[in-house]
């Protein structure tokens, strides 16, 4: 018995990253397999059944909404439920999907996902094998539910990490590349520029942000006039403006509101997490430091989705990322290793089918317990930017 617990650790050890690798690509063929053969789902504001995968399909149809002429952020009910809410560039981009017969693009969609992740976890400096094999496997559960769910989450986490990693060797135009294209997909992601604060070269970093953010600005050109992709801009950002006024999600404000009934606090909430966030930048003489520079990750993937007022449960995977990699970041003592075993048990199982759905439906869900965990490691990330050691100054 002893011998083989001594073989799985040293197997776990050399292939951890591997086994890892095994995980989300086999998630990712369950997920798309189970979109694929469970039956419609009838979303009850347009009281009709729709497939299963309907994000998906909201993604595919962007591309022929584009080139067709149509205002993509209209709803579409013969095709799809609920808006397409992201940019122009991006619905041409899925163009290299949309072609394709459901069960290919939909697993190609998850594999996307899950190994933009991978990849850029695989790429952080300063982590040995194990402790990125960790991470992942600390994301897996909430990987499987955003892509369970066909969005674009995973996504979004892997190209901020990416970006990340990418710019710490010195790969700039990849990295801004990235970060870019992470805006286009869901704005809150140009909160990852911040990164290029700690960089030399700035002047490439700005360049080359400005020449992708052009690029993907012009690329519908390619299908649409140059009228009609104005228009497309100015319903987007009509889109999007009325879309904040109308929702709190799984975040900060949701839980002032259904804990303390403070509803009209948005702005002043959102304004208060930005200057905790920028805060710790003024100890500029930690810049050089991996540890500062890894929270600082941490706290960006965190900060997308607990002042996001869209936030929603397959969001999480986000959070899930920011958390694994402020834990194996640095050495950790008792009380860190208790908030990671609440951070896993309130977030990635508190809605899940362990917890009777009577708890979930009437407790778990009206109340955002989902976010509570990552408001607790938010602030803790912070905390430890203002008072992490300068060990150069230590020296």
């Amino acid at each position: 018995m002893n011998l083989t617990k001594a073989n799985l650790l040293r197997i776990w050890q050399s292939k951890s990253l591997q086994i890892a690798l095994l995980a989300y690509i086999g998630i990712s063929v369950i997920a798309a397999a189970q979109g694929l053969l469970a039956g419609p789902k009838v979303y009850v504001p347009a009281g009709r059944p729709y497939i299963d995968y309907n994000n998906f399909r909201i993604f595919k149809f962007s591309f022929y909404h584009l080139i067709k002429g149509s205002d993509i952020y209209q709803l579409f009910p013969d095709d799809h439920w609920d808006l397409y809410k992201y940019s122009p560039g991006f619905a041409l981009c899925f163009g290299l999907l949309s072609w394709m017969p459901d069960p290919i693009g939909l697993l190609l969609w998850n594999l996307i996902n899950s190994l933009c992740l991978f990849a850029g976890i695989r790429l952080l400096p300063g982590l040995n094998d194990e402790k990125k094999a960790w991470i992942l496997l600390l994301c897996l559960l909430e990987m499987l539910l955003s892509i369970q769910n066909t969005q674009s989450n995973g996504l979004m986490a892997g190209l901020t990490v990416l970006g990340f990693a990418l710019a710490e060797r010195r790969n700039y135009i990849l990295s801004t590349l990235c970060i870019v294209f992470s805006f286009y997909i869901k704005i809150y992601g140009a909160l990852a520029f911040i990164f290029y604060l700690w960089y030399p070269d700035k002047w490439k970093l700005a360049a080359w942000s400005i020449w992708w953010m052009l690029v993907f600005a012009f690329l519908p050109l390619l299908v649409v006039s140059g009228h009609q992709l104005l228009f497309l801009y100015q319903s987007w950002l009509h889109l999007l403006l009325n879309d904040r006024s109308a929702s709190i999600g799984l975040s900060v404000m949701g839980l002032l509101e259904s804990w303390f009934h403070l509803a009209a606090i948005k702005n002043i909430v959102t304004v208060a997490g930005a200057v905790l966030f920028l805060v710790p930048l003024l100890r500029w003489r930690l810049y050089q430091d991996l540890s500062f520079r890894l929270l600082y990750l941490a706290s960006v993937l965190i900060w997308m989705v607990i002042f996001n007022h869209k936030a929603e449960s397959p969001t999480f995977i986000i959070v899930m990322a920011g958390i694994g990699i402020w834990y194996f970041s640095r050495e950790r003592g008792r009380l860190d290793q208790v908030l990671l075993a609440l951070s896993f048990l309130l977030i990635c199982m508190s809605v899940s089918d362990l917890v009777p759905a009577g708890i979930r439906n009437g407790f778990i869900r009206p109340y955002g317990i989902k976010a509570v965990m990552a408001i607790v490691i938010w602030g803790r990330i912070v905390y430890e930017q203002l008072t992490m050691p300068n060990k150069s100054a230590v020296a």
